[in-house]
Parts: C-alpha cells; structure tokens; sequence
C-alpha cells in the first residue's frame, strides 16, 4: 500500500483550514485516511506558533514506515527541522517567451541609441 502524508481540506468557502493526514494515495484527497497527524491554517501569521501543528512522534513513525510527503508537507518538515532541506526545480514559468524578450532587447537599442545622439 503506497501511503503519503498529505494536507485534507476542510473549513468553509474562501476560509480553507487543513487537517494533515496519513492516507492511501489512492483515496480521496477528502476522503478515507489512516490517521489524523496535525493541523493547517493557512489564514494564520506566518510567524504564528498555530499556523502548522505536527506529532512530531507519530510523524517520525509513519516516515519509517516508508509514507511519503507530499511537497507541502515536506516543507513543514524541513522548517521543523525533520528532514534535510531538498533542492527543488526552480521552474521558469513566468520567464518571458523569445518573441517579447526580442522586444525588449529592441526597445533597449533605440533608447541607447537615443541617449547616444
């Protein structure tokens, strides 16, 4: 059974509130889970103690029993100092596309060209 530790949502519209769960990865994001690990409330400070609650024990446990977290989780882990901090891709996404940074380029060369007469 592949087994993640992974966020279930709950709350109301526009005021989500996240339980953190060990389920089947087969089931459900809201669905069937084994058990219930912590909190979420991502409506909270940042730097708020209640933003993200763990058992940090009962964490550990399921981590050797080979359950995988998910990215979101892993973070959790990592600021709790848990797991070693993973490099992630940087994906370039917003980089702009050939065309506009041509246009870019283009507008760079005339405005020097105009600064230069």
């Amino acid at each position: 059974m592949a087994v993640k530790i992974r966020l279930a949502r709950g709350g109301a519209k526009k005021r989500p509130h996240y339980s953190i769960v060990v389920a089947d990865s087969r089931m459900p994001r809201d669905g069937r889970f084994l058990e219930k690990l912590g909190t979420y409330n991502p409506l909270l400070a940042k730097d708020s103690e209640d933003r993200v609650k763990l058992n940090m024990e009962r964490v550990q446990h399921w981590l050797d029993q080979g359950a995988q977290p998910t990215d979101r989780i892993s973070r959790f882990l990592e600021a709790a100092g848990v797991r070693a901090a993973a490099t992630r891709a940087n994906m370039k996404k917003a980089e702009p596309g050939k065309k506009a940074k041509a246009r870019v380029a283009e507008k760079a060369a005339k405005a020097e060209a105009a600064s230069a007469e």
